[in-house]
C-alpha cells in the first residue's frame, strides 16, 4: 500500500525555513495519516509561530486539522499588524538580541531581555509566566510547547531588527521613558538626586535628567543623544 501523500507550497516569505528544492512551488510530502498539518509544517522547518493561515483545497484549516491523502496545503506567513490576544503587548528577547532590546525600551516598549543564557526551557517558562511574546532568531526555542507567544526575527541588523518588529507588531510607542538598561519606568529627576552618578563636565553641563525607578540609573542628553533621537523619529514618523 502506498503512502498518503500530499503537495505543499509554503509562501515566499517562509522560504527561508524549508529545504531549498523546497523554496517555490508545490512540493510532495509523505504523511502518516495521524500527525496534525501543524507538526507536519513544523517538520519541514517552519516554526507555527511563523505562520499565519493554512489553506487545504481553497479553504482554511487549523493547525490541528489532519492532512489526507491528495491534499493541496498553501502555507501563509502571519498576518500584519499581529494580533496578540490576552496580555498586554510586551517582549521577552533572548541573549543575542541586546541591541534590539535596548531600541524597544528607548521606544518605550515593555521588553524583557536576558543578558545570560538561562537555557531554552527556562525562557520558555518565562514567556509563558509573564506572558511575553519571545523574540528569537532560534528555531529550536521558537518551536517550545510551554511557549506563551513567539517571533522569529529574521534579521542580524539592529536596525532592520527593530523595523521588522514594530511593522509586525505594532506596538504603543512612548519614547524616553523606560530605562534602556533594566525596562523600569523613568521620573524626572533633580541634579541633586542624581548627583553621585555625575563626573565634574557632566554636573556643570547639563540641568535636565531622569532617573530609573527600578535601578536608579541617571539619564541625561549626553554624547550619544543625537544618535537615539534618529532612532527615535525614524521609529515615530513611520510606526507612530
Amino acid at each position: 500500500m502506498n503512502a498518503a501523500e500530499i503537495h505543499v507550497e509554503v509562501a515566499p516569505g517562509l522560504a527561508l525555513f524549508v529545504p531549498h528544492a523546497r523554496r517555490v512551488g508545490s512540493h510532495p510530502l509523505a504523511v502518516d495519516g495521524v500527525s496534525t498539518l501543524g507538526h507536519v509544517i513544523e517538520s519541514l522547518g517552519v516554526p507555527l509561530t511563523e505562520v499565519g493561515a493554512l489553506v487545504v483545497d481553497g479553504r482554511e484549516v487549523p493547525v490541528g486539522h489532519i492532512p489526507a491523502d491528495g491534499e493541496r496545503v498553501a502555507v501563509h506567513p502571519v498576518g500584519r499588524p499581529q494580533q496578540v490576544p490576552g496580555a498586554p503587548l510586551r517582549f521577552l528577547l533572548d541573549v543575542h538580541l541586546g541591541t534590539l532590546a535596548r531600541r524597544l525600551r528607548l521606544l518605550g516598549v515593555d521588553t524583557a531581555y536576558e543578558s545570560t543564557d538561562i537555557g531554552d526551557p527556562a525562557l520558555a517558562a518565562r514567556s509563558a509566566a509573564e506572558r511575553r511574546v519571545l523574540l528569537s532568531r532560534d528555531r529550536g526555542l521558537l518551536r517550545r510547547r510551554e511557549l506563551w507567544a513567539g517571533a522569529y526575527v529574521y534579521s542580524t541588523s539592529p536596525d532592520d531588527q527593530l523595523h521588522d518588529v514594530l511593522a509586525r507588531f505594532a506596538p504603543a510607542l512612548r519614547p524616553w521613558t523606560r530605562c534602556t538598561a533594566c525596562n523600569g519606568l523613568l521620573r524626572t529627576a533633580t541634579k541633586e538626586e542624581v548627583a553621585e552618578q555625575l563626573k565634574g563636565g557632566t554636573q556643570k553641563s547639563y540641568d535636565v535628567f531622569a532617573r530609573c525607578e527600578e535601578c536608579g540609573r541617571a539619564y541625561w542628553k549626553g554624547a550619544h543623544h543625537q544618535q537615539l533621537e534618529a532612532i527615535v523619529a525614524r521609529a515615530l514618523a513611520e510606526f507612530a
